[in-house]
């Protein structure tokens, strides 16, 4: 039966409610009766992948020195104001954009807005914050690069995708971090934090607030707009074979990368999304219960799909023993030669439909799941309902995937990394 006919897409959810304020910023709203607190979450389009080279890291810089003071607000006193309103606060920066949320209790959400839209749009960034949070960037990369696992993911990264930004970490460059001056950092600010580059939206519990009345009120509403940015090169990933010793790596890793269809097409996002699922979601799926249990050559085995804006990639991780590697690989090699030579079967197949589908119901069960989804559709300009997604399933078929998907994951095609210890 089709999932569209069989199940309630987002039983209690409607579709998200959209305005446009004066000067172009958008406000998106999606009232839920049942949750007990709202989130506000400001996502704008300056990510990493909008830095020039010299510019390596400022929109991670510039995340931590927002919530160091900005036109009435001293250094801290936002953080204290809404936890003071019984809220909290959060932001991350990404390769496509940037976003800073807050959790409160709807009673408190008009002034919680008030206060987040203006540490986000008016920050101060005086000299003396400046140089001690440059401490504190300079001190997360340094935890970075002390971790062997993300050493060899960014070092994969750097391998697949070359010169694209998505291959430089978007902590940044220790060298760049240390040129940054605040003037540069407010140029970054004014240059992208534009009121046709932002959104806002808010999810949960309203009771009747006018959200597009109290941002049009703020700093948002008095926020201009920018010239909008030179295209970005879509991502062209480079195949290969890598090998890399790391130190204080316990097991070895066998890393696999693979280009993607952009964010913007859902269908095949969706399409990508169902064949990882089968591959490696669960016991019972073709790669864990090939490798794992079955073979037991591998700790454990993931297949995930990061979907971005310039080109998606699928990345697998493989822990093992150094000794198992080449084993390992030609397990992947054999699981996937298998899939092309047999369709999936009917149970497996409905299986697959099933955990992507509650997944992405689950991510839509609270407030914070809801606006960051709604924010990022509508930063990207994908004005689509919130089933959108459960539908675009009923595109998909066993013959469909295995025609249109299963060969973009051929292993000769991906870009791998053996990650051995030093």
């Amino acid at each position: 039966m089709p999932l569209a006919a069989s199940l309630p897409l987002l039983p209690g959810l409607g579709d998200p409610e959209r305005h446009q304020l004066d000067n172009g910023a958008q406000v998106i709203c999606l009232p839920m009766e049942n949750a007990p607190l709202v989130c506000l979450d400001f996502w704008c389009r300056a990510g990493s992948l909008f830095e020039t080279p010299q510019e390596s890291g400022m929109a991670h810089f510039l995340e931590h020195m927002v919530f160091k003071g900005s036109r009435s607000l001293a250094a801290g006193e936002f953080d204290q104001r809404v936890e003071a309103l019984g809220g909290q606060s959060n932001a991350a920066t990404g390769f496509d954009d940037v976003h800073y949320h807050v959790l409160i209790p709807p009673a408190a959400a008009p002034e919680a807005l008030e206060l987040l839209l203006e540490l986000v749009l008016e920050p101060r960034l005086e000299d003396n914050a400046f140089a001690m949070e440059r401490q504190v960037v300079l001190e997360e990369l340094a935890q970075s690069e002390d971790q062997p696992d993300e050493v060899a993911f960014q070092q994969l990264l750097a391998l697949a995708c070359g010169d694209h930004a998505y291959g430089q970490p978007i902590l940044g460059r220790r060298d760049a971090l240390l040129s940054h001056q605040p003037e540069a950092m407010h140029q970054f600010h004014r240059r992208l934090y534009g009121a046709n580059r932002c959104v806002l939206a808010v999810g949960g519990l309203l009771q009747g607030w006018d959200v597009a009345a109290a941002a049009g009120a703020s700093a948002l509403g008095q926020l201009g707009t920018v010239m909008e940015e030179p295209a970005r090169p879509p991502l062209r990933m480079q195949k290969g074979e890598h090998q890399i010793a790391i130190p204080r790596l316990e097991s070895a890793r066998l890393l696999m990368l693979w280009p993607m269809a952009p964010a913007a097409d859902l269908k095949a996002v969706m399409g990508a999304d169902l064949l990882t699922t089968v591959l490696a979601e669960g016991r019972r799926s073709r790669l864990v219960d090939r490798l794992r249990e079955d073979l037991r050559l591998v700790e454990s085995i993931d297949l995930e799909l990061h979907a971005l804006e310039a080109g998606s990639f699928a990345l697998l991780e493989a822990v093992c023993d150094p000794a198992d590697l080449d084993a390992v690989r030609s397990a992947i090699t054999q699981v996937w030669q298998d899939l092309m030579q047999a369709p999936i079967g009917e149970a497996e197949w409905q299986r697959a439909r099933r955990l992507v589908a509650n997944g992405y119901r689950f991510g839509l069960e609270a407030a914070g799941g809801v606006a960051g989804l709604i924010g990022s559709n509508g930063l990207w300009n994908r004005p689509q309902a919130l089933a959108t997604p459960l539908q675009m399933l009923e595109h998909w078929s066993p013959d469909t995937l295995h025609a249109q998907v299963l060969p973009l994951l051929n292993p000769a095609l991906a870009c791998q990394l053996e990650a051995i210890p030093a």
